[in-house]
């Protein structure tokens, strides 16, 4: 997956809170395995009103998300950061996010950031009354800034953090011990007929 170090980009925001997984990308699109090809959905009951920020070219290009609490709840679909990511989004930003969400998003290297709910009421406000401006999300100092200037820190992980800066996904992590599998794979006794060949 893609490092995140410091994303600087146009803000969209999304004055919802209890945004669920279904709103993000509606269950008749979910027939792919892939992970591409699900932006086109984003928000696909909700961008047929013309009002929708996604539909607004002032934010178009949009790199970060900007939402209320409880963002992402509903059901465990990975496809809903899959989405997204599909669509652009490095970021997204809220009060809370769902438990579940949040941690299909840290697997694809979309960075799910908490801050509190005036900080984000801040945010909302600053891009919706200048739609088009830039935020910025800074893993390596662990801060927003503001269109404003404002600096916002948040909390994350450590193990978290170190995973998205240097872009290891599940299998990244697998294949860096990938010496120590082998070895082992080649040395452990087993029971019964042996299935796999090693050269």
């Amino acid at each position: 997956m893609q490092p995140f170090t410091s994303v600087t980009g146009i803000a969209m925001p999304l004055d919802r809170a209890d945004v669920d997984t279904d709103q993000i990308i509606p269950k008749q699109f979910l027939k792919r395995i892939e992970r591409t090809g699900f932006g086109e959905f984003l928000f696909f009951d909700w961008r047929k009103a013309d009002d929708f920020p996604l539909n607004r070219p002032e934010y178009a290009g949009a790199q970060i998300l900007i939402a209320e609490r409880n963002f992402g709840c509903g059901s465990s679909r990975e496809h809903a950061p899959w989405a997204l990511e599909d669509f652009g989004f490095r970021a997204v930003i809220a009060p809370s996010l769902a438990d579940i969400f949040r941690t299909n998003c840290t697997k694809i290297g979309l960075l799910p950031v908490i801050l509190s709910e005036n900080q984000v009421r801040t945010l909302i406000d600053q891009t919706t009354a200048v739609p088009g401006a830039s935020v910025t999300v800074d893993l390596t100092a662990n801060e927003v800034v503001a269109p404003d200037g404002q600096r916002f820190g948040f909390e994350i992980e450590p193990d978290i953090r170190e995973r998205l800066l240097h872009g290891w996904d599940d299998i990244s992590l697998t294949l860096a011990n990938d010496e120590v599998i082998t070895d082992y794979e080649q040395t452990r006794e087993r029971e019964g007929p042996v299935t796999t060949m090693f050269a």
